[in-house]
């Protein structure tokens, strides 16, 4: 009863005014005093382990999203720097990984929603990964909330998606229809040795924004879809294998989606299970034309 009373109260809240507001309020550095409560509790509420930040010290923070999207320690997430390995892009939770069956992309008991929307709306786009494979990793509000690379790539796209701004957490993936598909979400596709890759960094209920390392935060205020595409640049965006690509400022979910025959996932990764940044997903098949 609790769970379904959850999900009605986030189709009854102005969903992006609020967190909009929450995002403008976790970047203000006029009132430590405030910020500083605002940190201590949360890092209690959620079980945030501070041991593992670059700066332990909550209170030496300029804003709640500094915090936030604290940096870790140096080499306190080894990646996996095999070839033939997909590693995680971020510390979280396996939420669900399989294959794309008919353009649908499997949620949660009962639900999915459709790989198209996911990505835009764009067929030609989704095309490229018709009955391919999808990891969904859900970061929680103690998580390290930088998104890095799991394999190395050379930007081709990003596509800005407007839409709701649901939670994303197991509850709400249960009873929300096609969820990741309707809530707020950037989609990034990648070239790479093994072919096409799609990140897509998905927003929810208090999320402030979504920020990537070439464009800065990423939240237009048309309403529109929006396509930038970066493979005509005559110095392309390239990332290696583990290197920071974005963060979310409050939690959310990624979405790796990569070409039929492409990438095997690992037996021992299973939904509900805890991963870590630079671990390894999957065991890549080797190149194909993307």
């Amino acid at each position: 009863m609790l769970n379904k009373l959850f999900v009605l109260s986030q189709y009854l809240t102005p969903q992006l005014t609020v967190s909009r507001l929450a995002g403008r309020l976790a970047d203000m550095d006029s009132s430590p005093a405030m910020k500083n409560r605002v940190v201590h509790w949360f890092i209690e509420r959620y079980g945030v382990d501070m041991s593992e930040a670059l700066e332990p010290d909550p209170d030496a923070y300029p804003s709640f999203n500094a915090f936030f999207t604290r940096e870790l320690k140096p080499g306190l997430r080894p990646v996996d720097t095999r070839e033939s390995v997909l590693v995680s892009p971020v510390d979280g939770i396996i939420s669900q990984l399989g294959s794309v069956t008919d353009d649908r992309v499997f949620q949660a008991k009962g639900q999915s929603f459709s790989l198209t929307e996911l990505l835009g709306g764009d067929h030609q786009r989704a095309s490229a990964f018709a009955n391919g494979e999808f990891a969904t990793i859900y970061l929680a509000p103690k998580d390290y909330h930088r998104i890095h690379m799991p394999m190395a790539g050379t930007l081709r796209e990003m596509t800005y998606v407007p839409g709701k701004l649901f939670s994303v957490n197991p509850t709400t993936a249960e009873q929300v229809p096609n969820l990741f598909a309707r809530n707020e979400r950037v989609a990034c596709v990648f070239d790479t040795e093994a072919g096409p890759l799609a990140m897509v960094l998905v927003g929810a209920m208090i999320v402030g924004s979504v920020e990537t390392i070439w464009s800065g935060v990423v939240a237009p205020d048309s309403g529109d879809v929006s396509t930038s595409t970066y493979s005509h640049l005559g110095s392309p965006i390239r990332f290696a294998k583990g290197e920071e690509m974005g963060r979310f400022r409050l939690g959310s979910t990624v979405i790796l989606v990569m070409p039929d025959g492409t990438v095997a996932w690992n037996d021992d990764r299973k939904s509900g299970q805890t991963v870590r940044l630079g671990e390894a997903l999957g065991s890549l098949a080797g190149t194909v034309k993307s």
